[in-house]
């Protein structure tokens, strides 16, 4: 055991940021946590939710997905706040300044939210290169979890090169759906309403199936990622600022600017994915029970066998890039929570493991349906576990004694326990609604 030391150590403080320099320059050298953050937005989990409701309900819940970017900026902005601020990340805070045992005890849902993440990275990756290849998705999810060693060479050789390399796989992700949108012809008069018009009936389809409520806790599960709070404190501390209040002051603007871009990066790669879903599927009447009906079906109906490596291209991609995501998070709360320090591969393969795990039961039980089934799944576990995250965040930056003068102000104290409300009580919601279909079955 130990005591709390830096996050991330091995690339803590390792960006310079330039003293006297321009604001480009500056922006160029905060640049980069939120984009790692991003990923996570954009991982094989968002593709299972975001296809799951444009295809079931067309453009109607384009809404969730600007709520939850709406969300997911402001929490994500207080997690990097808390780390500039007060050098702690966020599991080290829980840890620190809650009651023994209450804080470590919080170590439980976070972690197992981020199984649930890896969870999503392991199926997506593997069917994405199933289809890609034609291997058997056993083999596919073998050869994709073996990728978080790749992670190591790129952080070897520094944060940037990481930086570097995930913002590549960023970039396909973007560019393939770019592509698809304009193979699919949307009706964009129905998506301004899908953003517009807000509709949650809670109710199931006549032809069976989840309801839009079901679906929509889980897009802000996919999208408001709890252990990308605890992540984004840290990585935040990977730069080497100025530590007086106007360099923390400078840090808190840069960061805000590298999240909006970044996280409205992936608001408008997730609105991609669902928009081309209703306007292929939904609007065809075609019902996806997996990722590998929905690449057999896009080529069809778009009229292009582009469409569907497309589509497989970009999954894989976004798996591949979300791997960083659960694994980093992983070692920040076994370090923050548990003070345990062992070497960071044997806290990534151990995540890996957990995942791999119910992954392969699965493949074997259900086979690829059943994959996709638990890719939703492990977006609603997620949002289940948002509340742990949340309270906390909210907390903590709201103590002056903690942030100082960058305290968060009254007004958007507010708004962030308004958002923390909201996210509890759909939670309750979810749980009515699961337990009423258990009971009428």
């Amino acid at each position: 055991m130990l005591q709390r030391g830096k996050s991330l150590p091995e690339v803590h403080g390792s960006v310079a940021v330039p003293v006297a320099a321009g604001f480009w320059r500056k922006m160029l050298a905060f640049a980069g946590p939120a984009f790692l953050v991003s990923v996570g937005y954009m991982d094989p989990g968002n593709w299972a939710t975001d296809i799951e409701a444009g295809a079931r309900f067309g453009y109607q819940l384009l809404w969730v997905l600007l709520l939850s970017n709406g969300m997911a900026l402001l929490l994500q902005s207080l997690s990097a706040r808390l780390g500039i601020v007060t050098g702690r990340d966020l599991a080290q805070a829980c840890r620190e300044f809650y009651p023994h045992p209450w804080g470590a005890l919080l170590y439980l849902p976070c972690q197992i939210a981020i199984v649930a993440c890896d969870l999503a990275e392991v199926l997506g990756g593997a069917v994405g290169l199933s289809l890609l290849t034609g291997w058997p998705l056993l083999a596919s999810a073998g050869v994709v979890s073996v990728n978080v060693f790749f992670l190591f060479l790129l952080q070897a050789r520094g944060m940037r090169w990481l930086e570097a390399g995930i913002l590549s796989l960023v970039t396909v992700i973007g560019l393939c759906y770019v592509v698809e949108l304009w193979l699919a012809k949307a009706d964009w008069a129905a998506v301004l309403a899908g953003y517009l018009g807000p509709k949650l009936t809670g109710i199931r389809p006549a032809h069976g199936g989840t309801s839009d409520l079901y679906v929509a806790i889980g897009m802000i599960g996919a999208t408001v990622m709890p252990h990308n709070l605890y992540l984004h404190s840290a990585l935040v501390q990977t730069r080497r600022i100025d530590p007086t209040a106007a360099g923390k002051q400078e840090a808190a603007k840069f960061n805000l600017v590298d999240s909006a871009v970044a996280l409205n990066a992936a608001f408008l790669v997730n609105s991609s994915i669902l928009i081309v879903a209703a306007a292929v599927f939904f609007q065809n009447g075609v019902e996806v029970k997996e990722l590998r009906q929905a690449y057999e079906t896009l080529s069809p109906l778009v009229g292009t066998a582009m469409a569907g490596t497309l589509f497989a291209v970009a999954l894989l991609a976004s798996g591949q890039s979300s791997t960083l995501t659960g694994t980093l998070a992983g070692q920040i709360v076994m370090e923050g929570f548990l003070r345990w320090r062992i070497a960071p591969w044997i806290s990534r393969l151990s995540t890996r493991v957990l995942a791999l795990v119910p992954a392969v039961l699965v493949i074997f039980w259900k086979g690829e349906e059943g994959t996709y089934d638990l890719l939703i799944l492990s977006q609603v576990i997620l949002s289940l576990q948002l509340p742990f995250a949340v309270i906390p965040l909210i907390h903590f930056t709201g103590r002056k004694d903690l942030m100082g003068e960058m305290v968060t102000t009254p007004f958007w104290k507010g708004v962030a326990w308004l958002v923390a409300g909201v996210l509890t009580g759909l939670n309750v919601w979810l749980v009515y609604e699961t337990l009423r279909g258990w009971l009428s079955q």
